[in-house]
C-alpha cells in the first residue's frame, strides 16, 4: 500500500513539474511603455472578458469610467446590468505603480475608509492600446484576468482579432474570453 502512495506522489510531482515548465516557457507579461493618463480618462465599454468571481452577476452593458482625483490616483466607477436587470455600481481607486509610464496600476474596491491598506488590490496593467486611446487590452501579470475595452460599444472584427491574437501571443488562455453584450449604441 505504501508503494502505491509513493508512485502516486512521484506521478503528481512529475505533473507539477510539467505545469511549471509550461509556465516557465511563457514570455513575461509586459505593460505598454506609456499611458497618457489624461487620454485614458473617461468612459470605456467592456467588449470581452475572462470570467472572474467579482463580475459573476454582470451580464451586459459593462462600463468603466475613470477620472483623476486630487491625490493623483484614478477614481474608478464600474457599472453593469445584472441578471435581474438591475444596474450595479462599484466605486474604487487605482494607484499608479510605475510613474511616469503609468501603465501598471493596482485597483482597490475596498470601502474608502480602508483603501490605504495594502490588501485587497488587484493588478490592472494596460497590455496593448491603440494610439488614439480607442481600444485597450488590460490584464494582470499572472494571466488570470483579461479585459478588452473600447470607447464604443462595438468594435470591428479586425480589431477584435488583432487584440485576441495579441492576448494569445503573450500567453493568455483565451478559450474562456467571452464577448460582453452591449445593448447601448
Amino acid at each position: 500500500m505504501k508503494l502505491k502512495y509513493f508512485f502516486l506522489a512521484i506521478l503528481m510531482s512529475l505533473q507539477c513539474n510539467v505545469v511549471m515548465a509550461d509556465s516557465a516557457t511563457l514570455p513575461p507579461i509586459r505593460a505598454v511603455d506609456t499611458v497618457n493618463v489624461k487620454q485614458y480618462l473617461g468612459r470605456w465599454y467592456e467588449i470581452a472578458r475572462k470570467p472572474m468571481f467579482f463580475q459573476r452577476r454582470c451580464v451586459q452593458d459593462v462600463q468603466a469610467n475613470y477620472s483623476l482625483t486630487e491625490q493623483g490616483t484614478l477614481s474608478v466607477e464600474n457599472s453593469c446590468t445584472t441578471q435581474d436587470k438591475q444596474r450595479s455600481l462599484a466605486n474604487g481607486e487605482a494607484y499608479i505603480l510605475n510613474p511616469p509610464h503609468n501603465s501598471q496600476l493596482e485597483v482597490s474596491f475596498l470601502p474608502k475608509a480602508i483603501r490605504w491598506l495594502p490588501v485587497g488590490r488587484g493588478d490592472y496593467w494596460v497590455l496593448k492600446r491603440d494610439e488614439q486611446y480607442q481600444t485597450a487590452l488590460v490584464g494582470d501579470p499572472e494571466r488570470k484576468y483579461l479585459w478588452l475595452l473600447a470607447r464604443t460599444t462595438h468594435i470591428s472584427d479586425t480589431v477584435w482579432q488583432a487584440y485576441l491574437e495579441y492576448a494569445k501571443h503573450i500567453g493568455y488562455d483565451v478559450s474562456d474570453f467571452k464577448p460582453t453584450l452591449q445593448t447601448e449604441h
